[in-house]
Order: C-alpha cells, then structure tokens, then sequence
C-alpha cells in the first residue's frame, strides 16, 4: 500500500484516502493557446520508469492538492510538497541523487 504524508495537514494517508491526479508540474495553456500546445498539454505524458513527480489530492481529508516524488519501480516514496511550488525542494532532490547517483533532472536543473 503506498502512503503518502499531505503537506498541509501532516496526516499519514494511505492511497484509498487520495486522489491521484497524474503528472506534476505541467504547463498549462489558456485561451489563445495553439492547437499543438494544447494538444502536448492534453496528450503528452512522461511515463518514467524510475523517480517521478505526480499530483495527489487529499480527497478524504483537507481536499487539498500537493506534489510527491516517487519511484515508479519500488514505489518508494522521497517527499510530499505543496503544490504551489515550481520544482521540488532541495531536500527531496537530495534524497533523490543519495539514492539514484546519476540521475538526471531534466527540467529540474
């Protein structure tokens, strides 16, 4: 069972208590956007194997939404954060490059 701690309200949820909503930090577009950059928005997903950053919500509980670094394989979890956030805190990078030396950050630089 993965369990995740909500940034916001510290409770220790286990995923029947959560929503998953897919990937973090995407770009949104608006009116006035192209078709090939709603298209991208709509379509195009990451699906790593390894570490990946996802957008949860706490449905059963403060209903807010947040962000979680984890690994796809093991399902190892490094940290939740707000969802307010551009990027992970250091402190999750860290845990992240402790455990996979090498990995690459992409967009994370």
């Amino acid at each position: 069972m993965l369990i995740l701690e909500c940034p916001y309200c510290g409770v220790h949820a286990e995923e029947t208590e959560l929503h998953a909503e897919g990937e973090a930090h995407l770009k949104r577009f608006g009116p006035g956007s192209s078709d090939d950059d709603f298209e991208t928005y709509m379509f195009m997903r990451e699906n790593p194997k390894g570490v990946h950053f996802e957008r949860w919500r706490h449905s059963n509980g403060c209903g807010k939404f947040f962000h979680a670094a984890r690994c796809t394989m093991t399902l190892e979890v490094f940290g939740t954060y707000s969802a307010q956030t551009l990027e992970p805190p250091k402190d999750i990078k860290d845990k992240i490059s402790a455990k996979r030396p090498g990995w690459s950050w992409g967009n994370f630089s």
